[in-house]
């Protein structure tokens, strides 16, 4: 075996270890492309890249899956405004345009949990707040004025 062979051997062996230390990483947890990216940037750009276009071939990262899993979750456990929605998935690394094309449609089924989980806000604390203080807490944490009088109209009724 020469030399150059025993180069080859080594390096991929490496980017084998690499790309098992990468997969260990997304399988552990759902990651977006961008936190696999911000992990391992000390790393070599064009190894990263080949693992990152491996990753989403095999749908180990799909930022679109992540966004309508991320939302479901957020239905079931929070009682969250659209806007802290967006807010955390932007945190998270989400292309702000892959974004907006969800919210958009899915606009009609985002507004209604809006409105539910603003319901739900109210009716936990009206039992010691104003409404004009409960609504105030609500533009603060991103409601829009469409979600909090629609809660405020069934929560009336």
């Amino acid at each position: 075996m020469d030399y150059t062979s025993k180069e080859k051997l080594e390096k991929a062996k490496e980017f084998d270890k690499f790309k098992t230390k990468v997969l260990k990483y997304v399988l552990y947890k759902k990651r977006t492309e961008s936190e696999v990216r911000e992990k391992f940037s000390e790393a070599n750009e064009n190894d990263l890249e080949d693992i990152i276009e491996f990753l989403k071939e095999y749908n180990y990262i799909n930022d679109e899956e992540y966004i309508e899993r991320s939302i479901a979750e957020f239905k079931a456990l929070k009682n969250i405004s659209i806007k802290e929605v967006s807010y955390k998935l932007i945190q998270k690394g989400i292309d702000k345009n892959l974004l907006e094309n969800y919210m958009s449609s899915h606009y009609e089924e985002l507004l209604d949990f809006e409105i539910n989980s603003a319901k739900k806000i109210l009716e936990k604390k009206s039992k010691n707040m104003e409404i004009k203080d409960i609504k105030d807490y609500l533009y603060k944490k991103g409601y829009k004025s469409e979600s909090i009088n629609g809660a405020i109209e069934e929560f009336e009724n």
